[in-house]
């Protein structure tokens, strides 16, 4: 092959000019098609987050609670008694897009085997999803099959699917997102990690044999879509649900023994990236004999059986001698085991196929010198014009009871029944809190203590203004927990954006992270494990940011847990945190409007941690019998939510206003935006405490009304039956997507 041709395929591969030549220095010769293609995969964005590491090393990652942090298969936090909590959150927006159905289902597949990869048996599922307009020709193909493709997988393992969150948008028409989160628990002394420690140790493949799908997954989840992007099928996994399960059980059953040095999930650039990571943390080398790994196809190449991304495959490193132990637990739970390989210790990466070796690669500049780039930052030059709303243009209507039907139907604010429904939220039976709550409430058999777990991330408040659309991010996941009765013991992210060579889009990432770091650090809430996803463009055209947070909490008594629904008639409601709001930003002007501008409302971080104190006391002194983050749609819509769930929709909601005959000031009152707001539902007996307590962390607590059977008043405006307001609500989704 001429120098031209290799310069052309590396490009072909997704390789700058100076990213060939960096490689040609390194290996000190021309490199074969099989190492320009491990480069690629291991250069590419998707794997070595080579234009975000510079930021994502501002994060706090560290806290007493933190067992592992970023940089292995899932982060691990201390939940006490000797237990822990693994959990990590990752995209498949691409291959979604491409094929929904395969795409989404072997996102929850990956997203699976980090987790019990760590030593933990998964326990429950989130996902996180963005889809185009309801109106759009693909999005209820799209919807369907990625709802389908979840529930296949998650119903398939019996890991139950509690919790998620789902939006709607222009700018997701041509990329959609769909991140998927897994929560395991595992015994503190049992944690396992991606190591390649030990020379002469064997290296062992195992689970589902080699094929040719997904080859180039990792590279094609580095690069914008176009034109051509339905072509790319073949990159797209295919997953076996039944398989995966029969590894999780043969992995768990493997790590009770005392045979594993380490394990690692073959995901992205599947042998390729488990292999050379592997190696990188523990500072050695590998040889493999690639004839030995198992393969569903003929005349694969070396080239296909390194870079192919087939699922329910993972790489592990056994102690030697007791390889045979190994292959006897896999062959029980009919699994493909192999020994391909073993550990040296001269840091190379050489790999043997029928007997010659077809490539010799260094490992450290692989992986721990993949290129870092510092890219071109630039303010999005409509920025500070979109903050700008004009009111004046704006025909506000005093039918604030069409206004609230036509919210409480739009598919941003509408029941996700739909969706959920088809998932199985009630298996293995520790789901305290269903879905559709702020938290889903998790008890753990057997210990006292439990879990609320969240998503959360409003991609207009991101777009509108990045760095407080993180902070809003976080916050709200904060409180979402809170309102379970949890205290928030760290998160995991997933960082979806457009083009990073574009200064713009890098301006968007940048300051998302800062946003972030600057509330995590506030609210001391570390990061622990994540993701990132770029280049999530179509033709030029960029989604929304969108840096999604999953958080788990820890609840110190699950009999204390809490919940959004009313649960009494005669109940006290109230309002904690100012009652002052906005529409800028907000989706009631997004969705009645037509009108995607404003600012994102300011944000008090020391607040929110005040409220979550409270909150937390609260609910430990059983002071609550409900709270419900208001958030998007303002104090109207969370007010019909907290009716909406409560039980057979029986209990409504009086409260009084003073009338006003100024229609934006009252639209505002009833659908502006503004954080840290919770509304709260208690017996008059508790009153007292409560307003000490709001009064003690000097904390606006304003009685709104009462809780009342059937009716939904917020006099003089809105009077409603809620049995009418369930049938809209609970309607909404299918009519976007049946």
């Amino acid at each position: 092959m001429t120098s031209q041709n290799l310069a052309d395929m590396a490009k072909e591969h997704g390789l700058s000019t100076e990213e060939f030549q960096k490689i040609l220095k390194i290996l000190g010769r021309d490199p074969n098609l099989l190492e320009l293609g491990i480069f690629s995969v291991m250069w590419s964005e998707h794997c070595s987050y080579k234009s975000s590491k510079i930021h994502l090393k501002t994060l706090p990652t560290s806290g007493p609670q933190v067992i592992q942090g970023p940089g292995e298969n899932a982060g691990v936090v201390d939940i006490g008694d000797g237990w822990a909590i693994a959990f990590k959150m990752e995209s498949h927006n691409h291959p979604s897009f491409i094929e929904p159905f395969q795409g989404a289902a072997t996102g929850v597949g990956g997203i699976l085997r980090d987790v019990f990869t760590m030593g933990a048996r998964p326990i429950a599922n989130l996902n996180s999803l963005r889809f185009g307009e309801v109106n759009h020709p693909k999005t209820k193909y799209l919807v369907n099959g990625v709802v389908e493709g979840i529930a296949f997988y998650g119903n398939c393992m019996g890991i139950p699917t509690v919790a998620g969150e789902c939006f709607f948008d222009a700018s997701f028409n041509g990329n959609i997102l769909v991140n998927a989160m897994t929560v395991g628990l595992v015994a503190k002394d049992k944690i396992f990690k991606g190591l390649a420690e030990g020379v002469g140790n064997p290296v062992i493949y195992v689970g589902s044999k080699t094929g040719r799908d997904g080859i180039h997954g990792a590279t094609m989840a580095s690069d914008e879509f176009d034109d051509s992007s339905e072509e790319k099928r073949p990159t797209v996994q295919v997953g076996d649900p039944f398989t995966e399960k029969l590894l999780l059980e043969a992995c768990l059953e493997l790590m009770q023994q005392d045979y594993l040095v380490g394990i690692q999930d073959m995901g992205a650039a599947g042998l390729t990236s488990s292999s050379f990571e592997m190696a990188s943390r523990s500072g050695s080398g590998i040889e493999m004999n690639l004839s030995e790994v198992p393969m569903r196809e003929t005349g694969m190449t070396p080239y296909e059986i390194m870079l192919s991304e087939s699922q329910e495959r993972m790489l592990l490193v056994a102690k030697k001698g007791y390889e045979n132990k190994v292959l006897e637990i896999f062959k029980k739970w009919d699994l493909d085991a192999v020994v391909v390989g073993k550990v040296t210790d001269d840091g190379w990466m050489k790999l043997k196929w029928q007997g010659e070796c077809v490539a010799e690669l260094p490992i450290a500049p692989l992986v721990e010198a993949a290129p870092e780039y510092d890219r071109p930052c630039a303010e999005p030059k409509n920025l500070k014009s979109n903050w700008k709303v004009p009111y004046q243009e704006i025909n506000f209507s005093s039918d604030y009871t069409s206004t609230l039907k036509q919210l409480l139907a739009s598919p941003n604010l509408c029941s996700r029944r739909w969706i959920y429904r088809q998932y199985d939220h009630m298996i293995m039976t520790n789901s305290v809190v269903m879905p559709g709550a702020d938290a889903a409430v998790l008890r753990l058999k057997g210990l006292k203590q439990g879990i609320a777990v969240t998503s959360d991330c409003n991609s207009r408040y991101c777009f509108l203004d990045p760095h407080l659309g993180a902070q809003h991010a976080v916050a709200e996941a904060s409180l979402n927990l809170a309102c379970s009765g949890a205290k928030a013991l760290a998160l995991t992210d997933c960082l979806n954006f457009g083009n990073p060579e574009k200064p713009e889009i890098m301006w968007q990432f940048r300051e998302a992270v800062k946003g972030m770091g600057e509330a995590c650090q506030s609210l001391k809430i570390p990061v622990v494990s994540g993701n990132v996803s770029l280049y999530n463009e179509t033709k030029g055209d960029a989604i929304f940011p969108t840096p999604t947070v999953g958080m788990v909490g820890l609840i110190s008594d699950i009999k204390k847990f809490g919940s959004t629904a009313f649960k009494q008639a005669g109940d006290a409601i109230f309002l904690l945190g100012s009652p002052e709001a906005q529409l800028d930003a907000s989706e009631y002007l997004a969705w009645i409007h037509q009108k995607t501008c404003g600012r994102p409302p300011k944000l008090d971080l020391q607040n929110v941690a005040s409220i979550n104190d409270f909150l937390l006391h609260a609910w430990e002194n059983q002071l609550l019998h409900s709270a419900h983050d208001v958030s998007d749609g303002g104090l109207a819509i969370a007010l019909a939510e907290c009716c909406l769930l409560s039980k057979e929709q029986k209990l409504g909601a009086h409260l009084v206003f003073e009338n006003n005959d100024n229609i934006q000031n009252v639209t505002e009152l009833l659908f502006g935006e503004a954080t840290p707001r919770v509304l709260l539902s208690c017996s008059s007996q508790n009153i007292p405490i409560l307003k000490e307590l709001a009064q003690a962390k000097a904390l606006p607590l304003t009685r709104l009304g009462s809780v009342i059977e059937e009716n939904f008043k917020l006099d003089p405006f809105i009077d409603l039956r809620v049995a009418e307001l369930f049938n809209i609500w609970d309607a909404g989704l299918n009519l976007c997507v049946e």
